[in-house]
């Protein structure tokens, strides 16, 4: 099974908490509560009150006075000296010895005259490591000062919350102890919590397999209603970074999981915790039986408060689901009458809507409710001057909120979460692994259904590929894809994809083989074009003694041609000439495109040659790398604020590091070294292909540095208020601006493969082949690169990484233009694939579309039909019109039917064929997916 290297560390994991659980160490598995061993009382404790800042010299002075355990101390903003002195029993040798020291208000500990740490309830910072192993002759007494100012981590307001201060507050020693530390059980603590977080929707397969006996109870459950089975989704996946075949797939694999497991799917998808909403979600939900949607990380808003409660989502293609956020703004609800009259204040559809859910239980670890949480909330099904509170289902909640729908709200396009946006960046090779990864398991099944369709002896790998998906949905849970996870977590996701790339070649060679069989003789090349559209581009292929060779070749639309004989092709379009001039700088020009840059490698004019138009904004330079200090208020591998902008720093090369790489012809090159920092230098070849309308940058990054980001800009020579996104099946456009407090809420953003910023006639596009964190301020098309969080994962983002963007000046609008395809064909690079025999002396195309606004994005062979040689195929109207088109294919089709993204037909979906071909009609971003029946071959086909 693919997902055995996971399940094989969970099995150790359980293998430990055995150990820890056995009569020799304790009968329960409260490993938080056994974090701790032996403890004794400090030897002596005092202290000293004063409302101002003194420095430590001045403080230790002082007149302190005796105190202990349980004493008050104030009043706000007030500062209380401890002096602590301490003797570690003799008995401890050999051990981990902490201070553990639990107060109200912020905590620093002094030893030897320096600060070394803090301590902090609120930041669960409660215990200081004297020493991580106690040797016989290590001194055991000495004598610490702790300084606690007289306010919480968030100020001194009332609770926790950033607030105004109460000048009546006091605060409190709870503990001052010593305490031997279980290293180990700490070790498994962290194991459990994350491995409890990358099991959900995945977990129940997990339960399936090492736990019959209660998968069948819960399915028993299931069928008395006891056990409701929501979220719809494989795992709960992020909402911005996975791409639109992937959430299709979350869908596909998590709502068949639901049928086969518990008899039913699920109506309403539930995604508590991620860090945004794709604007396309509500039409995915819809085409795979969901119409209703419950979150409620939109509460964790930085700028702006949500409006709404319980509304309609419109998507980007007009599709609409029911919608509704819990106003406790919380899944781990106790029952208190605090919660449950908080739950109807808040309530912002009031007037529209009297229901709202109330989400009680240990929600955030799955700890579930407590009897005291229904007993609570069972008193309060009926009490005078309270609300009233039902224990209840899902699918009765929005019953009843559909019942007053009539006046609700409707929302329309993306729900952008202002907090977390570093997610974008984080964690670059997760990223890159995922995109990758979604373009090898995309090729595989259009290759193996073509192979499928041709030669009669080739089996579908269809376990292998649902292995394969799995195993990549896995890793799109929100706390993975996104970098927000702990080291372990990020090397076992590596190497998760470097089994989806390994699996992923061997399925690749074995559908070419099948699809070239024929007569015996000396290996050959085939180069395949995986995309829908007809591709003619620059190559390096294979040559004898392990030499490569650059050959322009031409590839129909989701076919192969064989691979050229001649190493001297002919040029149709002109050469790509090359000019280093004396300056240092040097040219590019294909005839298309002409780019300069200057000696340090910076990009100081982009021409479009036919109409002569300037890209470069006047007086500035683009490939112009910046960094800035980035240290979040927060949490470090998810947050970037918004005052990193105000620390932005130029990386200036230096001059005469630039020289030409090749030297022109079909492709020609320059590339250069630029010092990033001390730690921190990048490589880069810049690089023009004959008839290529952008300029690739190929990038090499070997990266050191802390709490550092790193981006390159590109100033245009455009004017516009918006600028345009590729998302999931479509893109969407976001303000250059900061009008409003939403406006500036977005200060980075997320896409796709490509953003593009126009004015009339007129437009530049930044391409990427595995980045995501973006933005566009004014005229600058900025593109996020690095980040250098240290937490949780001090190794995040360290080392080498390779990564290529492009950047494609056009005339016209980004549709007319050809962005769209250029971004693709960056993405999906021709595959040169060897053969076990002679390749086929003439091309083939498969399927075409005739119109450009339409793109084939997937093919693949259906989960589960009748017939075994039975297709789907999944498109999606990308310029965002209405548009007629007609799909072309050569292979033998017997029937086609519509269907939904799980793959079910529509009774009215026929459609006929004529001529090899079908007419499809698309609404603006309306995705479509029909089922192909057909002929099985009859003998192979070379």
């Amino acid at each position: 099974m693919a997902a055995a290297p996971v399940l094989k560390n969970w099995r150790t994991t359980l293998e430990r908490v055995e150990k820890f659980v056995s009569p020799r160490y304790f009968t329960d598995c409260n490993l938080r509560g056994r974090l701790f061993g032996e403890s004794c009382p400090v030897a002596a404790l005092s202290s000293f009150l004063t409302p101002e800042r003194l420095p430590y010299q001045e403080a230790v002075q002082q007149d302190f006075r005796p105190a202990q355990v349980g004493d008050s101390f104030g009043p706000t903003w007030w500062t209380c000296w401890f002096r602590v002195e301490l003797t570690i029993p003799e008995a401890w040798v050999g051990r981990e010895v902490h201070l553990r020291w639990e107060s109200d208000g912020e905590g620093l500990v002094w030893r030897d005259g320096e600060p070394v740490q803090g301590l902090t309830k609120e930041g669960e910072k409660i215990s200081y490591i004297l020493t991580d192993r106690l040797e016989a002759g290590d001194p055991r007494s000495l004598t610490l000062y702790v300084e606690v100012a007289c306010n919480g981590l968030l100020g001194a307001g009332k609770g926790n919350m950033i607030a105004a201060p109460d000048p009546e507050k006091m605060f409190q020693v709870s503990r001052a102890e010593l305490a031997t530390f279980h290293r180990d059980v700490y070790k498994l603590l962290v194991d459990l919590e994350l491995l409890l977080g990358i099991a959900k929707a995945q977990q129940l397969q997990w339960v399936k397999n090492h736990y019959p006996g209660l998968h069948a109870r819960l399915q028993e459950f299931a069928c008395r209603g006891q056990f409701v089975p929501v979220g719809g989704t494989w795992v709960e996946m992020d909402g911005n970074l996975p791409s639109g075949e992937a959430m299709v797939r979350q869908f596909l694999q998590g709502q068949n999981f639901f049928l086969q497991e518990f008899g039913k799917m699920c109506s309403q998808f539930w995604l508590p915790d991620t860090f945004g909403y794709s604007a396309q979600l509500p039409q995915i939900m819809r085409s795979c039986g969901i119409t209703h949607f419950l979150t409620q990380k939109l509460s964790w808003n930085l700028v702006n408060s949500f409006p709404h409660h319980t509304f309609f989502w419109e998507g980007l293609d007009g599709s609409r689901v029911l919608v509704h956020f819990p106003p406790g703004d919380s899944y781990g609800m106790e029952g208190s009458v605090e919660e449950v009259l908080k739950t109807v204040t808040k309530n912002r559809d009031k007037g529209r809507t009297n229901h709202s859910a109330f989400l009680f239980g240990f929600g955030d670890g799955g700890g579930g409710p407590t009897q005291t949480m229904v007993d609570r909330l069972t008193r309060l099904c009926n009490t005078d001057g309270l609300p009233r509170v039902q224990l209840s289902s899902p699918a009765r909640l929005f019953s009843a909120l559909e019942s007053d729908s009539g006046q609700l709200c409707t929302w329309v396009g993306e729900l952008f979460l202002e907090l977390h946006n570093g997610t974008y960046t984080t964690h670059a090779q997760i990223k890159k692994g995922n995109r990758e990864c979604e373009r090898i398991l995309h090729d595989v099944e259009l290759l193996s259904s073509l192979a499928l369709a041709r030669n009669v002896l080739f089996l579908y790998p269809a376990a292998q590929l649902q292995d394969l998906w799995r195993l990549l949905l896995l890793n799109q849970f929100h706390d993975v894809v996104t970098g927000s996870c702990i080291q372990l977590v990020a090397e076992e996701a590596m190497c998760h994809y470097e089994d989806i790339r390994s699996h992923g070649n061997t399925l690749l060679s074995a559908a070419a083989a099948a699809l070239c069989a024929g007569e015996p003789g000396p290996e050959g090349l085939l180069i395949v074009n995986t995309l829908p559209w007809n591709r003619t581009e620059v190559l390096a292929l294979p040559r004898p003694g392990g030499a490569h060779s650059l050959a322009l070749v031409t590839v129909p639309s989701m076919g192969y041609a064989p691979a050229p004989t001649s190493l001297q092709p002919l040029l149709p379009q002109q050469p790509v000439f090359v000019v280093q001039e004396t300056d240092g700088s040097v040219t590019l020009d294909n005839g298309i495109i002409r780019v300069r840059l200057d000696a340090t490698g910076r990009l100081t004019s982009l021409v479009l040659v036919a109409s002569g138009r300037e890209t470069i904004a006047e007086g500035a330079v683009g490939n112009q790398f910046v960094l800035f200090d980035d240290v979040p208020l927060y949490w470090d591998a998810w947050d970037v604020m918004d005052y990193h902008l105000e620390t932005r720093k130029p990386v200036l090369g230096q001059a005469g590091t630039l020289a030409v790489g090749t030297e022109g012809g079909v492709r020609g090159s320059a590339w250069f070294l630029l010092q990033i920092s001390p730690n921190s230098r990048l490589s880069q070849e810049v690089v023009l292909d004959v008839g290529c309308p952008y300029v690739r940058f190929h990038t090499e990054v070997h990266w050191h540095e802390a709490h550092k980001f790193l981006k390159v800009e590109f100033p245009a020579r455009v004017r516009s208020p918006q600028a345009t996104y590729e998302i999931q099946f479509g893109h969407l456009q976001r303000p250059t601006h900061y009008n409003t407090s939403w406006d500036w809420a977005r200060f980075e953003v997320w896409a796709h493969r490509w953003m593009d910023l126009s004015e009339h006639g007129f437009g530049l596009a930044l391409l990427n082949d595995c980045k995501y964190g973006a933005s566009v301020r004014g005229n600058v098309l900025s593109l996020s690169l690095l980040r250098a969080p240290k937490a949780p994962d001090a190794t995040a983002d360290m080392g080498r990484h390779e990564f290529t963007y492009a950047l494609m000046p056009h005339k016209g609008s980004l549709q007319d233009a050809g962005v769209i395809r250029a971004a693709y064909s960056l993405n999906f690079p021709l595959l040169v694939l060897p053969t076990p025999g002679p390749a086929p002396s003439t091309s083939w195309s498969a399927f075409s579309v005739s119109s450009p606004a339409v793109v084939l994005e997937t093919v693949k062979k259906a989960e589960t039909s009748p017939q075994r040689h039975t297709l789907v195929l999944r498109l999606y109207e990308a310029h965002g019109s209405h548009v007629d088109c007609w799909l072309h294919t050569s292979l033998p089709v017997q029937e086609a039917v519509l269907c939904d993204l799980l793959e079910r037909r529509d009774p009215a979906g026929y459609l006929p064929l004529r001529d090899a071909r079908l007419k499809l009609t698309f609404s603006p971003f309306q995705v479509r997916s029909l089922l192909l029946v057909l002929q099985p071959p009859s003998t192979y086909t070379p």
